[in-house]
């Protein structure tokens, strides 16, 4: 692996490292019906390792939200970083990641 990647913690919750970026997101959305599509509890995907995002990024977050929701799960995020948080703002996402 290139340093990008998601691992199930024993305590349920995803944890995403690496960059979320336009070059990773195909990788990371290409993996992610694995975790997602699993069983009706809430998931929790901790952002504290992943060291850069862009605008790709954020939309592979909304598509995993959906996808949870589809499968009727609730997806929670963790852990985001500033950048995050500044596209989210910038973007006027807001009301999407509460």
């Amino acid at each position: 692996m290139n340093g990008n990647g998601v691992v199930r913690r024993a305590d349920g919750a995803i944890e995403v490292n690496g960059a979320l970026t336009f070059e990773t997101v195909p990788q990371f959305f290409a993996g992610s019906g694995d975790w997602l599509d699993g069983g009706p509890e809430a998931l929790t995907v901790d952002l504290k390792n992943v060291t850069r995002v862009d605008s790709a990024g954020v939309a592979l977050m909304l598509e995993w939200r959906e996808r949870a929701r589809a499968a009727g799960r609730e997806l929670r995020f963790a852990n985001l970083p500033e950048q995050v948080r500044h596209i989210i703002r910038v973007s006027g996402l807001d009301s999407a990641f509460v």
